[in-house]
């Protein structure tokens, strides 16, 4: 199972990232566990200071952007 991690503070990008997430894990049918970090302090333990970022088994993948469904089953399949 991937551990996925949406980074972000609330905002509305940061909300939108962890939907569109949600929804590639579901079209993809890729077994993964998707939760939110919204403290700021952890966020920026994993290096990151721009969000959203979506992090995938601990690695961060993509950071200051909201990519498409299909992208984002891209960046959590590899």
């Amino acid at each position: 199972m991937k551990n996925i991690v949406v980074l972000g503070t609330g905002c509305a990008k940061c909300q939108k990232l962890e939907e569109q997430t949600k929804k590639a894990v579901l079209e993809s049918g890729l077994d993964a566990k998707v939760t939110k970090e919204e403290d700021i302090m952890k966020i920026m333990q994993y290096g990151v200071m721009t969000t959203p970022a979506l992090v995938v088994d601990n690695k961060v993948v993509m950071k200051g952007s909201v990519p498409s469904v299909d992208d984002i089953i891209a960046l959590i399949s590899k």
